[in-house]
């Protein structure tokens, strides 16, 4: 699962390490990104650009967006047949960028965060699916609600102790065959999801204060002091 993540790269930084045109996106970062959120996602158009997508998947046949949050993520193990997903599966992929994100580990009312990001300290891209939704009589701000969910799958060694589920990073190799919406080849999707995911990740603990939403600062990813 990941519920919560960080993204602080600059604009400049975005366009380079992604290779992708300038794009007149606004960056804030954020330390504390939560469900029902704006969130920086690469999708595939006439070329790739960057855009703004809520975080919550709502499918088009949806009556109403207030379920988005309910699926922020989508299982690498089910998400090409399961309904919510199978279709922006086949045409709507799209690389969800972050810098790190956290875990909590422990027992219930004594979880401790952690968190987690490459051993680089690079940008990472989540695998994402992205949607449209219509809704004709939604709030004239809602008429075209482009959302997406990040796609998790059975956690690696490096933080198997922490958790259980991590979402799917992919390598960079395989961008342009994510992104692709002429690539509708299932097998070949469920493979890159498979064999192109980056699985060794650096992790810590850090302060309970990422526990509160309103709580965004860069103190959010300091290491906690023994």
């Amino acid at each position: 699962m990941c519920g919560r993540f960080v993204q602080f790269s600059s604009l400049r930084t975005l366009h380079n390490f992604f290779n992708i045109q300038p794009s007149p996106v606004d960056i804030i970062p954020n330390y504390n990104i939560a469900p029902t959120q704006q969130i920086l996602a690469i999708v595939k158009r006439e070329d790739y650009s960057l855009e703004k997508l809520y975080w919550g998947l709502v499918p088009s046949w949806a009556k109403n967006v207030s379920g988005a949050s309910r699926l922020i993520n989508a299982r690498a193990e089910t998400v090409a047949s399961k309904p919510s997903f199978r279709s922006a599966f086949k045409r709507r992929r799209c690389l969800i960028l972050a810098d790190g994100f956290y875990e909590w580990k422990g027992e219930k009312g004594h979880k401790q965060p952690w968190y987690l990001t490459l051993p680089s300290d690079q940008p990472i891209a989540f695998a994402g699916l992205w949607e449209i939704w219509k809704g004709k009589d939604a709030p004239s701000d809602q008429h075209d609600y482009r959302s997406c969910t990040i796609i998790t799958a059975e956690a690696s060694e490096s933080i198997r102790d922490i958790h259980h589920r991590m979402p799917v990073i992919l390598q960079p190799e395989v961008y342009q065959k994510w992104l692709d919406p002429e690539n509708q080849d299932v097998k070949q999707l469920e493979s890159i999801l498979q064999n192109n995911h980056i699985r060794e990740l650096k992790s810590y603990p850090v302060s309970k204060l990422v526990n509160r939403i309103q709580n965004n600062s860069p103190v959010n990813i300091e290491p906690l002091e023994d």
